[in-house]
């Protein structure tokens, strides 16, 4: 049994303790010890560096390469799954060891990853959002046509849905194709043209049929939830996470701090869509309208949530912009108030928590898997993070070299 030190950088163990001169020692791919006089067999050089715990991105869409309507059209079928590929390498080079994919990603891919068949972070999948028929994941157009981002597959069942029957057998289904968690849209959203993000969508009586169906096969559902009965709505139903949270008032805060509520910003993701435009892509004109006028009141609601003590994991919606920018998320949170150690602790253990893992990640603690990140720098500098990951170990086994992903083993 090899026993590797990390030696001679500053810790930053995930707690929401700020960094600090430490060694890390793993052995047998769990942290053995997290302290200073350390020795182990192997060493490598951590001066200069900030030695993190594996990250977390809990919101994305590694199936989905950008939001541009036209390329969608044109894009074949079996496409989306190559180009997971390479967005998932991406992610992990980041030294984002676990996602939870927030629709898209099927069974096929999630095992692909856990077999070693690609390489990529540990995946919690969701493969389709429920919505209710005209809600966020009901992609049908006024010249009659559907144009869905990520059409039903036998593997990804459609989601759609209306009335608690149909949304206990809709539950059924996608734990039945292999859910580990399960999304649901409780208000409209930007991408989908014909609805409002501040209409509430589906009823108390189906969102309750919808926990108690969750809670009987052991996951945890979370919320595209961007209006502000939407949210409230949610969270009396015992929903986990409210995703982007965009219009959040007084007495949705206060729900979640009563219920223990995470709030996922997304804060990246109203961004991306007007990146995107700006560079071409191809938008209904209410989408761009939509995701203009949201962007400031998303960015104050997250402020406020923060403020308040609501409970933040770090998400992205990669998929909706880049992947390979998903850091750009942490400074975006600092923007709106939150301590660098807030942050950090938003993409390690505050995160590893709401997707229940944090027995096994989310902080370097003795006993726990090693996931470990190598920074340059300090890790009180938010900028330019992406191109500062020097090293990345899944399990105590370096899979990330100088910003290159290891090939898995033949």
């Amino acid at each position: 049994m090899t026993r590797v030190l990390f030696a001679g950088g500053s810790v930053v163990d995930g707690t929401g303790a700020p960094a600090a001169p430490a060694d890390v020692l793993v052995a047998d791919g769990r942290v053995v010890d997290v302290g200073t006089g350390l020795d182990g067999d192997e060493v490598v050089d951590c001066t200069g560096t900030t030695v993190l715990p594996g990250l977390f991105d809990c919101h994305v869409h590694v199936l989905m390469s950008g939001v541009d309507t036209l390329r969608q059209l044109q894009t074949p079928y079996s496409q989306v799954y190559f180009e997971a590929v390479p967005n998932l390498r991406r992610t992990l080079a980041l030294g984002i060891t676990s996602v939870r994919d927030a629709a898209g990603a099927d069974l096929g891919v999630a095992e692909s990853v856990r077999s070693g068949l690609v390489r990529g972070p540990r995946m919690q999948i969701s493969l389709a959002m429920i919505s209710q028929t005209g809600g966020h994941a009901d992609d049908w157009h006024v010249c009659g046509a559907e144009t869905p981002l990520l059409p039903p597959t036998p593997g990804r069942p459609s989601g759609i849905c209306d009335g608690p029957d149909e949304v206990r057998r809709v539950v059924r289904t996608l734990v039945r194709a292999g859910a580990d968690v399960l999304k649901v849209a409780t208000s409209g959203g930007v991408l989908s043209p014909r609805d409002d993000p501040r209409h509430p969508h589906f009823r108390p009586a189906e969102l309750a049929v919808l926990v108690e169906e969750a809670t009987a096969a052991g996951l945890t559902v979370m919320a595209h939830a961007q209006g502000a009965e939407g949210i409230k709505n949610a969270v009396r139903a015992g929903i986990r996470s409210i995703e982007h949270g965009i219009f959040l008032d007084d007495e949705a805060i206060e729900l979640m701090l009563e219920h223990g509520t995470w709030l996922v910003p997304t804060l990246s993701a109203p961004r991306a869509v007007l990146a995107a435009v700006a560079a071409g892509a191809s938008l209904p004109r209410a989408v761009v309208d939509k995701a203009i006028a949201v962007q400031a009141q998303h960015d104050e609601s997250v402020s406020r949530a923060h403020q308040a003590g609501v409970r933040i994991a770090m998400g992205t919606d990669s998929g909706v912009g880049p992947h390979g920018e998903n850091l750009g998320e942490l400074q975006l949170m600092a923007d709106r108030g939150m301590s660098v150690e807030d942050v950090w602790h938003a993409t390690t253990l505050s995160a590893a928590r709401l997707l229940r893992v944090d027995d096994e990640l989310g902080s370097l603690q003795p006993g726990k898997r090693a996931d470990v990140v190598v920074l340059d720098g300090d890790a009180a500098d938010l900028s330019g993070l992406a191109g500062r990951v020097r090293e990345v170990w899944v399990d105590g086994e370096q899979v990330v070299a100088g910003g290159r992903v290891a090939d898995p083993a033949a």
